[in-house]
């Protein structure tokens, strides 16, 4: 997994409109970069409407949100239509930017091992460096603890 003070990796994907969104438009600026597993679970319902609720203080402390699944554009297209969600979801279908960030890794379930998205999440500050990162994350309240970050390191 990418470590703190180092560069972001760069990426350019499609969003949930199909328009290719890449780290470099948003030089200058704090990122909140969240890998989630799957549209329409549980869990990931959960943090994609917390990450909702709050992106107008996200706006105001000068970062984007953007989620990132292995979904296609089509999956985030009906993910943020049943939910009403208003951030912006990228498409890693074929894991390349999971690949990246080094949170596409082996998981285990009820024994069986298997190839997935380990929750995490990546704040990115304005020089394009990771300013801090979560692993593992808990959904639990994950998206104010962010904000707080965000906000103590801005100062």
């Amino acid at each position: 997994m990418v470590d703190i003070e180092t560069k972001a990796p760069d990426f350019c994907l499609p969003n949930q409109d199909s328009e290719e969104i890449c780290l470099r438009d948003f030089a200058g600026s704090w990122i909140v970069l969240y890998f989630y597993p799957k549209d329409s679970t549980p869990g990931c319902t959960t943090e994609a409407l917390d990450f909702t609720a709050l992106k107008d203080e996200f706006e105001k402390s000068g970062a984007t949100i953007l989620g990132a699944s292995p979904d296609s554009v089509k999956r985030h297209c009906n993910f943020i239509a049943k939910k009403d969600l208003t951030i912006t979801l990228i498409s890693d279908e074929e894991k390349e930017l999971a690949q990246k960030y080094g949170v596409w890794q082996l998981k285990k379930l009820y024994g069986r091992e298997y190839m997935g998205i380990v929750r995490s999440t990546f704040l990115i500050d304005p020089d394009g460096n990771i300013a801090h990162k979560w692993e593992k994350v808990k959904v639990k309240n994950h998206a104010q603890e962010v904000l707080e970050k965000l906000k103590e390191l801005k100062g």
